[in-house]
């Protein structure tokens, strides 16, 4: 049986009674910030809201602006990234906001915010439709959940992301939706985050659970179903941890492109699948020292392998050349490194 057209007007009364208060949200009446808006959604991308609020809150204090955004030093942004993951998107954050900066400001159309350094389809969507009330419907992981169960579609992800998208974006046919582009889109969002939640969803609290095709069949938990993922290699890294008389750590800067790029690190070995032998290891030692293996094994999770690292620490001695790098307290060293880095001072037991 085709599943019926949900009802624009439905859940937008539902989404006027029921809108989260959020710290990038404009309250009603209020004017939409696009530098605002673009930031949670970056900040948003494989992040919760519960992690991103505090960190959002912090960032935008220290860059209020996109233009104090794009004259910050990008070390600056660095380390007021550190800890969110994903650090490429810092890059493209700086790199954006100077392309903004540089042009007297956002463009309201998504085919030139799809234009600008970082942003793809579904930010530039997003911010389209939430800043400027461009008609199209951005496509997240809750939206893909909630067109999933209200046409009931039974084709596993990620191979059903276009059939979602096709009907997320006939929901613009709804000429409410169309008039409130902006407000359609976040409760789309509302509603997957709090009602059609990935386990239990609250059916009985829906705008639109007469209309939910996955709900008539009694298959409204089981979807979105999804095709296995692939198991993720392993790779081994050995970091040395050298501290000065004064209780400092060294820490390196990595190059500007590839993973984790221009972030701080514990200086190391690279990461590669054959575990390292520690005599070979010490090749990529910062100084001659007395190393000493730390006992146990920090691991990480990146999206496409897994990673163990080994440790050993050392401290300066006295007459000992300095080497060159970033000499941090440990305190500040943990605010600044990315948290695969920090797993390492949490090994060490200083983080």
């Amino acid at each position: 049986m085709p599943s019926a057209k949900p009802s624009a007007a439905d859940l937008l009364a539902w989404y006027d009674r029921h809108r989260r208060v959020l710290p990038w949200r404009a309250a009603p009446g209020e004017a939409r910030d696009p530098y605002r808006i673009w930031l949670s959604e970056v900040m948003l991308q494989q992040t919760t809201v519960a992690a991103v609020g505090p960190r959002y809150a912090r960032f935008l204090q220290r860059f209020p602006t996109v233009d104090a955004l794009a004259a910050a030093d990008w070390a600056e942004v660095a380390e007021e990234w550190a800890g969110l993951g994903y650090y490429a998107r810092a890059r493209n954050l700086h790199a954006c906001a100077k392309a903004v900066a540089a042009s007297g400001g956002f463009p309201c159309n998504t085919d030139g915010l799809a234009a600008l350094p970082g942003i793809g389809p579904y930010t530039a969507a997003a911010v389209g439709a939430i800043a400027f009330d461009a008609p199209v419907v951005p496509v997240d992981g809750n939206v893909e959940r909630v067109m999933a169960r209200i046409h009931a579609v039974q084709a596993p992800l990620p191979g059903s992301k276009p059939m979602l998208a096709a009907h997320a974006a006939s929901c613009m046919e709804d000429p409410v939706a169309r008039a409130r582009p902006g407000d359609f889109a976040q409760a789309l969002f509302d509603l997957g985050a709090t009602v059609c939640t990935p386990r239990n969803p609250a059916c009985a609290l829906c705008p639109w659970r007469e209309g939910c095709a996955a709900r008539r069949a009694g298959i409204q938990a089981e979807l979105p179903r999804k095709s296995p993922k692939p198991a993720r290699p392993l790779r081994h890294g050995v970091h040395f941890l050298l501290r000065d008389d004064a209780g400092r750590v060294l820490l390196r800067r990595r190059p500007d492109k590839g993973l984790l790029g221009g972030m701080l690190e514990v200086p190391g070995t690279p990461w590669r699948a054959e575990p390292w032998a520690e005599a070979e290891a010490m090749g990529h030692a910062p100084v001659s020292a007395g190393w000493s293996p730390v006992p146990g094994v920090a691991r990480h999770g990146f999206t496409h392998f897994e990673l163990e690292m080994r440790l050993l620490a050392a401290a300066l001695p006295g007459r000992a050349a300095v080497p060159q790098g970033e000499w941090l307290a440990a305190a500040d060293a943990s605010r600044a490194l990315p948290s695969v880095m920090r797993r390492l001072l949490v090994l060490a037991g200083g983080g």
